[in-house]
């Protein structure tokens, strides 16, 4: 079928269903919804079969709607109706929630049904985008597929939804989710402060006073075991902090803090003038000016080393897959100390929300100089890198976890083994003004050949684990939970302690490494790169911002596939 997505952002769940479709053999075009008349022309010029809504939050106009059939695909169960779904099934604690594929009509999530999945929530409060990026895509993805099953069949008639059955008691209509919803106080338990953050997180994050300043807060974390009640704390106190996330007391003890978004200027210490203020930062960075006296505490690993025999498992979860130059250098020294142990095979893991998006714009765009935080940034990753592509004792087997894009798809190409976990989306190309690094010039072609590594650093288009399996982009496939997946790694790299299998995959890599070595390929990388960062030849610094406060862009890369002559 010809079909044509009508998305707000070509977020992942986007991406995910046009490689689905594409995988099945559509001929799909994606189109911003900014406007409209954007969307009407759209329309018109893809001439579509059906039209796909993944992620929209804008109405469709009736001129659309009314013409060609469109769907749209509600994050919530059947009759649930409203802009903030998640946000309410966190915050009440909702044990089953769903995802709707529903027909568009004049009133916004009132159209007849064409499928619908439910889902059980996870018992401790979920980060939303960490919902939304898993059980949610998955039944969505299962929402689509029912949907072009039944578009085929000109006999099926979709369920009015005054008619169609409800799985999830109670749903109706409930309205957009705003601060004064989400407020808490610091004096309630840690467990309840923790699910008001997670509700809102990545967006918009719930507002607080921390620090004497006002700021949105995410990436919150409750101390594992019996709640700790510090001495002479009041609550809403900073009772410590570990160079990066700060610890606040609660009414049963305290939570971490990951990340702040600023929103005034009692922020006396700032980072780099304008970034200080709409930006998320790691919160110990933004609240510098709080932080004097307060001592420092061991907070959740980011980075976690276990042993389990002849296997080491190196696993990795920065917040958003954002690898500023001092998480990058902290991984850089936890490979080399991997390394250095008496085990066979070293597993590096990333995490499942994101396994790794390359280098941290947010951090280079509020450094005072961001040339020379870029600079650093793209030397310290490569460490990394080079840490994964040199020949070490160990087989290093990859585990690519969760979504990847830029440097953080070319990040474990060096490694023996790459092996992804099922339904993740790769974006294996460099879109923000950078000739990127990472060493891509050498395992991109080592990997997939030169014409398809050329190929998929220029038509900017992602794919799924199994596209990237096909391509030799990735060597095996895993299952799609997480626990399943960790558990069947680690179990696959038992294979590669000793024998045939192993002897070969180390033949794979130092044959990849025959020719000029490692620092060869990034000196190369990097004299590219030194224009793109202090000569701005590409936009960097524009387009970096763009990125870093949300500016809305107007066209995707399949719309410019489609249609060049927008570009």
């Amino acid at each position: 079928m010809k079909v044509l997505l009508l998305v707000s952002a070509f977020n992942g769940l986007s991406q995910r269903v046009l490689t689905v479709l594409d995988a099945a053999g559509h001929q799909v075009s994606v189109q911003l919804a900014v406007d409209e008349p954007s969307m009407i022309r759209a329309a018109r010029l893809s001439g579509p079969d059906l039209i796909l809504c993944p992620f929209l939050r804008d109405r469709v106009p009736a001129a659309v709607w009314s013409r060609w059939p469109t769907i749209v695909i509600h994050p919530g169960p059947v009759g649930d109706r409203g802009p903030s779904s998640l946000d309410w099934a966190i915050t009440d604690a909702i044990p089953v929630w769903g995802v709707t594929a529903l027909q568009a009509v004049e009133e916004m999530d009132a159209g007849p049904i064409w499928a619908h999945r439910e889902f059980p929530m996870p018992s401790e409060p979920a980060r939303k985008s960490s919902l939304y990026g898993g059980p949610v895509a998955d039944a969505a993805v299962a929402c689509v597929e029912e949907v072009m099953v039944k578009a085929a069949d000109p006999a099926f008639t979709p369920t009015p939804l005054a008619r169609a059955h409800r799985p999830v008691p109670g749903t109706g209509v409930r309205p957009m989710m705003r601060q004064q919803n989400r407020a808490f106080s610091w004096e309630e338990p840690a467990a309840a402060v923790l699910r008001r953050i997670r509700a809102a997180d990545g967006s918009p994050g719930v507002r607080a006073r921390l620090g004497g300043s006002a700021a949105h807060l995410f990436d919150a974390h409750v101390p594992a075991g019996k709640p700790v009640r510090l001495p002479a704390a009041r609550p809403g106190t900073i009772v410590g902090h570990d160079g990066d996330r700060v610890a606040v007391a609660t009414g049963n003890g305290y939570l971490w803090i990951g990340q702040v978004k600023m929103v005034d200027g009692n922020n006396p210490t700032g980072i780099g003038g304008l970034g200080r203020l709409g930006v998320k930062q790691p919160a110990a960075l933004a609240l510098q000016h709080a932080l004097a006296g307060v001592p420092l505490r061991r907070g959740p690993d980011r980075i976690r080393y276990r042993r389990h025999g002849d296997v080491g498992e190196l696993v990795f979860d920065v917040h958003n897959g954002a690898m500023s130059p001092y998480w990058s250098r902290r991984l850089a020294a936890a490979l080399r100390r991997a390394c250095a142990a008496d085990t066979s095979v070293l597993v590096v893991r990333g995490g499942v929300d994101a396994f790794c998006n390359g280098i941290d714009l947010n951090a280079i765009e509020m450094a005072p100089d961001p040339q020379a935080a870029a600079w650093a940034s793209i030397r310290a990753i490569n460490a990394v890198c080079r840490a994964i592509a040199a020949m070490s004792p160990q087989v290093i087997v990859a585990g690519v976890s969760g979504n990847a894009g830029a440097g953080g798809v070319m990040l474990p190409l060096g490694a023996e083994v790459v092996a992804a976990r099922d339904g993740i989306v790769l974006n294996p190309f460099y879109d923000i003004g950078l000739y990127g690094s990472e060493l891509h010039t050498q395992v991109l072609p080592a990997r997939v050949g030169p014409v398809a590594a050329r190929r998929l650093l220029s038509q900017r288009l992602p794919i799924d684990a199994a596209a990237a399996c096909r391509l030799g982009l990735v060597d095996v496939v895993g299952p799609r939970d997480p626990e399943e997946y960790a558990a069947w790694l680690l179990e696959m790299a038992r294979e590669y302690v000793g024998g045939e299998r192993r002897r070969q995959a180390r033949a794979r890599k130092a044959a990849a490494l025959s020719g000029p070595p490692l620092t060869y390929w990034e000196a190369k990388e990097l004299a590219e790169m030194a224009m793109d960062i202090f000569d701005d030849r590409n936009q960097f610094a524009e387009r970096r911002a763009a990125f870093v406060y949300k500016q809305r862009p107007q066209v995707t890369p399949r719309h410019l596939a489609n249609h060049p002559q927008a570009a």
